[in-house]
């Protein structure tokens, strides 16, 4: 005797009862993925445009990561970080050669805790080059790098933090897209700058041109290291294999990512130049599950893909499609962002909360990244077809939202 699925309300019904109540859910229950597409309790059928926020490069139930969790689930889970395990010093040395070598890697579990490796590491080397009021950072504001009490702190957006108030101090934002505010802030107490190339949670905002090489300038000569924030921006989504990779000659100090690094296992790494890096000490940081077998093995399959199928030139020339085609949907006004990191700026008139769920109806699944735009970023691997199709979708929920609104 079969059991027979559970339906939507019943899953609902569940969480509801048991979940803690932090996340504003759509009214949809995914059981199944394949590629660019879900199916939900209903068996209905979807377009995925979110990719779990980024997070499903390589698409849903991707064979390559399917087979390598497996193989490594039946071969060795975890054993901590007290004791060597095999797969992690060889993911650490394949992102340190991505990076262009010299570094070195911490393995985290998410990005947020990637970004609190990053931050605690700025305020140990700037302590111990430049005494114990060297633990100041900067970031910018509209900026999101994480929710953790030290990371919600860095996120230049107020609205976010101001009911975890106090947080911890030595923290400061600037206008983003501002070389000025950046160097006017840069005192003797800040180690650190912390910057997006791309706004992600901000709205899709790319860091203007010279804006980063400007940036890594000032720290160079206020000796502040400079920290890129790629969790959702790194691996090949903007059409390079790092965000940062669009400036000219700029190469950070340190490195944080998550992401799309597991395709939706949770994993997230940071990477500081090695000296840098001898900055921490055995015990200054820890994680219990960071850099684990299954985690490690699972990224590493990832990296083997994302390198045979050159996701970074599939992102830019899909990015192209995309942003084309989506300038011809009647209701955009413009489109944001490199590669597969795309927002859709609505016309005035368009709320972007109605349009995801106008969306949802016709199964495709995007988010709204600001009350006024919506964003798109799809497996790294989606098709022209499947583009088109979404494309298809978007403009069929927007249309009706406009007649809509005229026949009102």
């Amino acid at each position: 005797m079969t059991t027979p699925a559970p339906t939507f309300d019943a899953i609902r019904a569940l969480d509801q009862e048991y979940v803690m109540g932090t996340y504003g859910r759509q009214p949809v229950a995914f059981v199944r993925g394949e590629g660019v597409r879900l199916w939900d309790a209903d068996g209905r059928e979807y377009l995925d445009f979110v990719g779990g926020l980024a997070v499903t490069s390589l698409g849903h139930a991707h064979p390559a990561v399917a087979e390598a969790l497996a193989k490594q689930a039946n071969t060795l889970l975890h054993v901590s970080n007290l004791y060597y395990t095999e797969p992690q010093p060889h993911l650490a040395r394949r992102l340190d050669a991505r990076l262009g070598g010299g570094g070195k890697v911490f393995f985290a579990n998410s990005g947020a805790e990637a970004n609190e490796c990053a931050i605690k590491l700025a305020r140990r080397h700037g302590q111990s080059h430049g005494g114990p009021e060297r633990y100041h950072v900067v970031s910018a504001y509209g900026s999101f790098h994480g929710r953790t009490l030290t990371t919600l702190a860095a996120t230049g957006q107020p609205q976010k933090q101001e009911t975890f108030q106090p947080l911890p101090s030595g923290f400061r934002q600037v206008p983003f897209a501002d070389p000025d505010a950046i160097a006017a802030a840069l005192d003797e107490r800040v180690c650190a700058v912390l910057l997006e190339p791309i706004q992600g949670e901000g709205g899709v905002n790319p860091a203007p041109p010279g804006y980063l090489e400007q940036v890594r300038s000032w720290c160079d000569e206020r000796e502040a290291l400079l920290i890129m924030d790629e969790v959702q921006t790194g691996l090949g989504r903007t059409g390079r294999w790092f965000g940062f990779e669009h400036a000219d000659d700029v190469r950070p100090d340190v490195v944080t990512m998550a992401k799309a690094l597991g395709n939706g296992v949770p994993i997230g790494a940071c990477w500081a130049r090695a000296d840098v890096a001898a900055s921490f000490k055995p015990g200054d940081h820890a994680t219990t599950f960071g850099g684990q077998p299954l985690a490690a093995a699972a990224a590493l399959a990832v990296l083997d893909v994302m390198e045979a199928e050159d996701v970074p030139a599939r992102a830019a020339r899909a990015g192209e499609h995309l942003t084309k085609a989506l300038h011809g949907v009647r209701g955009v006004a413009d489109v944001r962002g490199p590669g597969l990191l795309v927002a859709a700026e609505l016309e005035p008139g368009l709320a972007a909360a109605d349009v995801v769920a106008a969306c949802l109806e016709r199964g495709l699944v995007v988010n709204n990244v600001t009350p006024t735009a919506v964003r798109m970023a799809p497996s790294l691997l989606v098709t022209d077809d499947e583009l088109d199709e979404a494309v298809g979708r978007f403009e069929a929920a927007l249309t009706e939202l406009l007649d809509g609104e005229a026949g009102s």
